[in-house]
């Protein structure tokens, strides 16, 4: 077809993103029974969600065309630039038919969208041969031959030839028009002007999984798993697994002599109310050996809920914390589980097991659910509704990350008056991150970063005393339970190491006017971690956490009493004698304290094997 030479790339980049919209067509297509069951509109937002990763891969796939294009237009036509471009798109061409018509066949065999997981398999080429005896082959070459006949009559209808330099433009003209189409495609690769790229969670919508999976963009997932490869082998193997598993399940053996766990409500289904405090850093709670006077709010409610004293983060990150207090699922060394949808759809979550159990639920987050996967591990759990940044109003986004506490506080305070009981709401603050900038007067003066984050965290716990104050006034507060949490520590005030205890070290609270009144003013001086939050709550509630296999109650006495936490590529086991601190990449101990033995060395060893292992196998 005619077309003007500086409308090629714009018809170029258009070619692809149809592709790939067709690739969607077909998987829907082939998939019917799956598809049949989904509405009409979940069906067109399939299309709609997916188009914004759709967009990202198609960015990927013309970068080196549109600098191919640059560079001919520099060079005259001495360089080969259309030759080399069509040639290309035959070779992308074929390579994306092939991924996404052998996405067709193992996501019904597998459940999940293609990824790098194939290539676990590429030194058994007999088992993979095997695995793939069952697929209609015929079918499957018959469809991927009819998706390069509709890429080859997409192409030459939609792009067609390139025209030549129009006389009046000089090739210094056309190369810097060149690399303005480049520098363009930095806004649909990244998935927007947004703060944070686009990744899975852009795409996951809807409540059916499948319609989830089928807005993803095969292509893109095949690259993102790549960079993100944790496939195995286990890079910690320190023993043989026998070894491990028996040391790790010792430290889960109830008690010799087992207690009847203690009863800390007046009702079995109350309201459970899960704040996750953005940074909570022990340093800064008076009533946990903290500084005095940073968190009034929390101090007072320990002394009238119950506290737990020796409370340690599974991790460093907002995301980890996530999944290990509401999957009570440790934290990975070097990357974590919430970056693989795949993988935590497979966890099991606190969302669910009370959704079973009767509950309504609801998500609360100021900022973008999309920052770190969050918002696929959430979709995955089966929250009734998530609350985000795009939820509030734009004078309402106060924030540099969305919308501060006390906003966040006030909207859940306004919708819990027509929550249907029992709910499970979950919310996570924002406003004690960086970069510390709450709305309200200073309380401690300075302007070094300390001094900001200890202003933040007063700023937040004082909105929440604010909120609480509010909701014991509403009809729905006698029979609710609240739990206070923090997300993770922080290397301020103090600029802590990150592998240290003091870092990871964190508030756990629980209160609410579904509190006996003999259990209030009580202290748990159990050493535990994020992970065991889970099996702690159901267990009040009368529930199994049999799915939670990482998790332990704390309120009812185990053999042993621990923490393990991940920092960058090491760990940190504690236990009431003894600490020990281990550094991955240089397989030594960082710290131990006097009288540590080598077999608690080996324990965080067989910890880390064993839950890493898991990882890998999810």
């Amino acid at each position: 077809m005619n077309t003007t030479r500086f409308a090629f790339q714009a018809r170029y980049f258009l070619f692809w993103l149809l592709f790939f919209v067709v690739t969607k067509l077909l998987f829907l297509l082939y998939q019917w029974s799956d598809t049949t069951s989904l509405p009409l509109s979940i069906i067109a937002q399939v299309f709609g969600y997916g188009l914004r990763l759709d967009a990202s891969a198609t960015a990927y796939v013309c970068l080196l065309p549109f600098a191919l294009l640059t560079l001919g237009s520099l060079v005259g036509p001495a360089f080969p630039q259309e030759r080399l471009v069509r040639g290309f798109s035959a070779v992308a061409g074929i390579v994306l038919s092939f991924l996404s018509v052998a996405d067709l066949a193992l996501y019904r065999a597998w459940g999940f969208r293609l990824d790098a997981t194939p290539l676990q398999y590429l030194d058994t080429p007999g088992e993979m041969a095997a695995s793939a005896a069952s697929a209609p082959l015929l079918l499957l070459t018959a469809l991927f031959v009819a998706l390069l006949v509709v890429g080859w009559l997409l192409y030459k209808g939609l792009v067609g030839r390139l025209a030549p330099l129009p006389l009046h433009v000089g090739r210094g003209r056309a190369g810097l028009i060149g690399l303005l189409y480049m520098l363009l495609l930095i806004v649909p690769l990244r998935g927007g002007v947004q703060q944070i790229p686009i990744n899975q969670s852009d795409v996951y919508f809807a409540p059916q999984l499948f319609a989830n999976h089928a807005a993803v963009n095969v292509p893109w997932n095949v690259m993102n798993s790549l960079f993100l490869q944790n496939a195995g082998p286990n890079p910690y193997h320190f023993m043989p697994d026998t070894t491990a598993a028996r040391l790790v399940a010792a430290l889960y053996r109830p008690a010799a002599t087992p207690l009847p766990t203690p009863t800390l409500l007046r009702t079995p289904r109350p309201n459970v109310l899960f704040i996750i405090l953005e940074s909570f850093t022990a340093k800064l709670v008076g009533s946990l050996g903290g500084e005095a006077g940073v968190t009034p709010t929390l101090d007072s409610l320990s002394r009238t809920g119950v506290r737990f004293s020796h409370i340690y983060a599974a991790g460093d990150r907002s995301q980890k914390g996530l999944v290990a207090l509401l999957s009570g699922y440790p934290n990975q060394p070097t990357t974590s589980i919430i970056k693989y949808p795949r993988k935590t759809e497979r966890l099991p979550q606190l969302v669910g097991t009370l959704r079973a159990a009767g509950y309504s639920s609801h998500y609360y987050y100021g900022g973008e659910l999309a920052f770190a996967n969050m918002k696929s591990y959430l979709v995955a759990g089966g929250y009734d509704a998530l609350t985000e940044r795009a939820d509030f109003k734009p004078a309402e986004q106060n924030s540099k990350w969305g919308a501060h506490d006390h906003v966040l506080f006030q909207r859940i305070l306004t919708d819990l008056e027509r929550q249907r009981q029992p709910f499970f709401v979950t919310a996570f603050t924002l406003s004690s991150h960086e970069p510390f900038d709450v709305p309200m007067r200073p309380r401690f003066p300075g302007t070094k970063e300390a001094s900001l984050f200890r202003n933040s965290v007063y700023y937040t716990d004082h909105v929440l005393g604010q909120f609480l104050h509010a909701a014991r006034q509403q009809p729905w507060w006698n029979n609710t339970l609240v739990v206070l949490v923090a997300d993770h520590g922080h290397p301020q005030p103090g600029n802590t190491p990150n592998y240290a205890p003091k870092k990871f070290h964190i508030p756990l609270v629980i209160t609410g006017g579904a509190l006996l009144p003999a259990a209030q003013g009580r202290t748990i001086d159990v050493i535990g971690s994020q992970t065991d939050v889970a099996a702690t709550l159901l267990g009040q509630l009368g529930l199994s956490a049999a799915p939670y296999s990482f998790s332990r109650d704390l309120l009812r006495p185990a053999a042993r009493s621990f923490a393990f936490y991940c920092f960058t590529d090491g760990f940190g086991l504690l236990t009431p004698q003894n600490m020990v601190l281990y550094d991955n990449v240089g397989r030594r101990v960082i710290h131990k304290t006097p009288g540590t033995t080598a077999s608690q060395v080996q324990l965080g060893q067989a910890y880390e094997q064993v839950s890493f292992e898991d990882f890998l196998r999810k």
